[in-house]
């Protein structure tokens, strides 16, 4: 494993070069996943589209994801984060190329729903950083690997309008915009290559702890196994507000046959889950479990909570904020996408911040205070109007920014040390949670105006906090068991 520092310029440390190689994969995949948002005057324009309909593609974008987070993280247990890490970028430039050069509507909203698939990549990266640090640096380490990776959604804001409007808009006219994004798309498809020629899944010699089972997370007593399906409701919700977003009832993109097809569909798989989890425990269940393999559920479900609420607002905020500046305070496309980038911007340090903080002061601790920070900063964004000076507007979005990605620093923080095989499915879902709360709070802003839409993002981390105080700080230790029976022991501090 790698030393107790973490000098991200030391390049000659093994650790070190795969942190990096690891947060561009990340980077890139939230390149190509938000390429859309500061393109909205382009593709408005070329499909004539209503802010209802733009809306709904807003919310398409993060709602495969959720599905796409949990059978990512059984991927990557089984399989390792490599070659699963490539393969995404590949076929992810695909699903961006069909976006690009879509030609109606109801294309277009296929390829962005398809496009949700590009965010399962978060959780691929958890688990190869976790196998590559200790615990005690692993929370900063993690808070790099997602904060650089993250802005690549600010990268997005800050750089396609101008590559379409200064580098295409010669040769492609009103097309340009199309071309800026497929140029995303060629990028990852030549690093996802690169990634799979370059990386490993763990230092050498060590070893690579697999679930026993696959199918769904081993739980520890039969209340865990009816609190863990439990937690899987809201994520079929989710789903099901979708479809009738997109139903008749909403822009009308499905019918109503088509629409109660998929609410069928989406039951069906709710069974279907319920059978495989309930097949990974059984004979788990049926005697007591070792008190040394045992794990608390609540932890899962408390950090599922927390990410919805930190996470689930940043891709809702970072959806809607270039408009919103746009329109609160007529810039234009180009502008309007550098003020909303602010948001992401942050990531650089305060991702990292929360997950140095958590390895310091404590992970609990730390948790507590940015939830309560992140409450405070939406109540702020809620209040700004075209009153507002625009740099005091734009200090605002970054204060509150600041805790909600160093908060999400802090829940991954905490992640890799609930249980080390499972880490990879326990990574993802809570991941798809960040994205059920992408898809509730998207879903409340096709609602309602911009600052009812923060206050209520306000609400509900306030709950939040409520529930964080029932988290457990990790123990001294955890532990795997070797496929010869032999206990192995992993420091948590």
């Amino acid at each position: 494993m790698s030393n107790p520092t973490l000098n991200l310029l030391n390049l000659s440390n093994p650790s070190i070069r795969t942190l990096h190689l690891t947060w561009f994969a990340f980077f890139l995949t939230f390149v190509m996943w938000f390429s859309h948002a500061p393109m909205k005057p382009f593709i408005m324009a070329a499909f004539d589209m209503t802010n209802a309909q733009w809306k709904a593609l807003l919310i398409l974008n993060v709602a495969l994801t959720i599905p796409a987070r949990i059978v990512i993280g059984m991927l990557v247990d089984k399989f390792g984060p490599r070659m699963v890490y490539s393969f995404l970028l590949m076929i992810s430039a695909f699903l961006c190329f069909g976006f690009a050069f879509s030609q109606t509507y109801e294309q277009l909203a296929l390829f962005r729903f398809l496009c949700g698939f590009i965010g399962a990549g978060f959780v691929i990266g958890i688990r190869m950083v976790s196998e590559w640090f200790p615990a005690k640096t692993v929370g900063l380490a993690e808070g790099v690997y997602g904060g650089w990776g993250n802005f690549g959604s600010a990268a997005a804001a800050w750089t396609l309008p101008a590559v379409a409007t200064y580098l295409y808009a010669d040769a492609a006219g009103a097309d340009a915009w199309r071309y800026a994004i497929a140029t995303t798309g060629c990028v990852a498809f030549i690093y996802g290559i690169i990634f799979l020629i370059r990386a490993r899944n763990t230092p050498k010699g060590a070893t690579y702890f697999k679930p026993k089972k696959t199918g769904g997370l081993e739980v520890s007593s039969k209340k865990d196994f009816w609190f863990y399906i439990a937690m899987n409701v809201p994520m079929y919700i989710a789903l099901a507000v979708l479809t009738y977003k997109l139903s008749p009832s909403g822009v009308s993109l499905l019918t109503d046959t088509t629409a109660t097809i998929l609410w069928v569909v989406l039951f069906v798989l709710f069974v279907y889950q319920f059978f495989q989890i309930w097949s990974v425990n059984k004979e788990r269940l049926s005697k007591p479990v070792h008190e040394m393999d045992k794990y608390k559920f609540k932890q899962v479900a408390i950090l599922d909570w927390a990410y919805f609420v930190t996470f689930g607002s940043e891709l809702a905020v970072v959806s809607m904020l270039p408009a919103f500046f746009m329109e609160t305070f007529d810039l234009s496309p180009v502008k309007a996408g550098l003020l909303g980038g602010a948001f992401a911007l942050m990531n650089l340090a305060a991702r990292p911040t929360g997950g140095y903080l958590s390895d310091k002061v404590g992970r609990k601790k730390t948790l507590m205070i940015l939830i309560a920070g992140l409450t405070v900063g939406y109540m702020i964004l809620s209040q700004v109007t075209s009153a507002w000076a625009i740099p005091l507007a734009v200090a605002a979005v970054m204060l509150c920014s600041f805790f909600v990605q160093s908060g999400e620093g802090a829940v991954f923080a905490m992640v890799p040390l609930v249980k080390r095989r499972m880490t990879g499915q326990i990574a993802g879902m809570v991941g798809a949670y960040g994205n059920v709360g992408g898809v509730t709070f998207l879903t409340v802003y096709s609602f309602v105006d911009a600052s009812t839409f923060f206050m209520v993002i306000a609400g509900a981390a306030a709950a939040c906090f409520v529930l964080v105080q029932f988290l457990d700080e990790p123990s001294n230790q955890m532990h795997e068991v070797l496929d010869d029976g032999t206990v192995q022991l992993v420091e948590v501090h």
